[in-house]
């Protein structure tokens, strides 16, 4: 049988569909291709994975807003598990472009409710977000916390996803996973996030901004330790037994949390990715921005019980490794 991953283009789609493809899963991939960031680092992921799987991983161009070219990308293909990771991502966009939230991260999500229904899939995990914690004031973050007080558009969207999912999971049974992943950084990463602006920044011998005057803490998710939490995940579909699930649902529908379990000072991260590049930043002091939160720290004990789940990876290890790769891939 096929897996479908959606938002295979995608910094976490791509690293998702690579091992799933290396343990020899079937996968078919969609994304739409779309310009919040260069299309062409989403076409350069797509190339590395047909080079190194060929046919194990087929891509189709499709747009989880459209219905019909959803339907049409998996028809015939066997799909009977989906990871479905395709979004309109980041915190700031949300204020320039609401619609665009609206299109894919909740008709999308409906759609991809709707595929799981038809096919009779085993089991949907789908991405949700740290940022559905709002400003909770209590650290760590755990999924049995409220989650009502969304501070932008964005978290407001990913909460709506769980909740629709579990309208699902109560009317039709379907079996699903969500997870709120924690600033994930690593290699193949996103040009929008800090550790890639950062990054440039200082090989460029540009400023970095430095927002909220750097009293800003975040829980730093290296990619290998996320993609291991989403496959443990897929292979654990929660069971329609009537028992409570992580984050409180009696039906098929259990959220975790996959974060480092640790809030890095964002002086911490400037310093790694300063050793990584052998340079010293220029640093430009900012206000926070509307919309931002000052700290984010997973809770991962129910992950760690029910997934095993251990994120392995030290802040200097994965900023090496991207910087790393980041030289590689511009050529620096």
């Amino acid at each position: 049988m096929t897996i479908l991953v959606t938002g295979v283009a995608g910094f976490i789609g791509h690293a998702v569909a690579a091992a799933l493809a290396g343990r020899g899963e079937r996968v078919v991939g969609i994304d739409n291709l779309n310009d919040y960031y260069d299309p062409a680092l989403k076409r350069a992921r797509l190339a590395d994975l047909a080079a190194r799987f060929g046919g194990a991983v087929e891509f189709v161009e499709a747009d989880i807003a459209d219905e019909h070219a959803l339907d049409a990308a998996v028809a015939g293909r066997g799909v009977d598990r989906i990871v479905h990771l395709a979004a309109q991502a980041g915190v700031r966009y949300s204020l320039e472009n609401p619609r665009a939230y609206v299109r894919s991260n909740l008709a999308g999500h409906v759609n991809v409710l709707e595929l799981a229904r038809g096919l009779g899939a085993r089991h949907l995990v789908y991405a949700s977000s740290s940022s559905v914690y709002g400003g909770n004031a209590k650290l760590p973050f755990s999924v049995e916390d409220r989650v009502d007080r969304p501070v932008s558009l964005y978290a407001a969207t990913k909460r709506s996803d769980e909740m629709l999912s579990e309208s699902y999971a109560h009317l039709f049974r379907i079996p699903q996973t969500g997870l709120r992943f924690f600033t994930v950084y690593g290699p193949w990463g996103r040009p929008d996030m800090a550790v890639w602006l950062f990054t440039s920044a200082i090989l460029e011998g540009r400023p970095i901004k430095v927002f909220n005057n750097g009293a800003m803490r975040r829980d730093f998710t290296y990619i290998d330790d996320i993609v291991a939490g989403v496959l443990a995940a897929l292979d654990r579909p929660p069971a329609d037994d009537g028992a409570e699930k992580p984050g409180g649902s009696i039906t098929p529908h259990a959220r975790y949390n996959l974060g480092n379990s640790r809030a890095e000072e964002l002086s911490h991260l400037i310093a790694a990715i300063e050793a990584a590049c052998g340079r010293e930043a220029v640093r430009e002091m900012l206000p926070m921005q509307p919309g931002d939160v000052s700290a984010t720290y997973a809770d991962i004990a129910v992950s760690t019980r029910d997934l095993d789940f251990s994120p392995a990876t030290s802040i200097e290890q994965g900023v090496g490794r991207f910087v790393d790769w980041y030289r590689a891939h511009h050529g620096i």
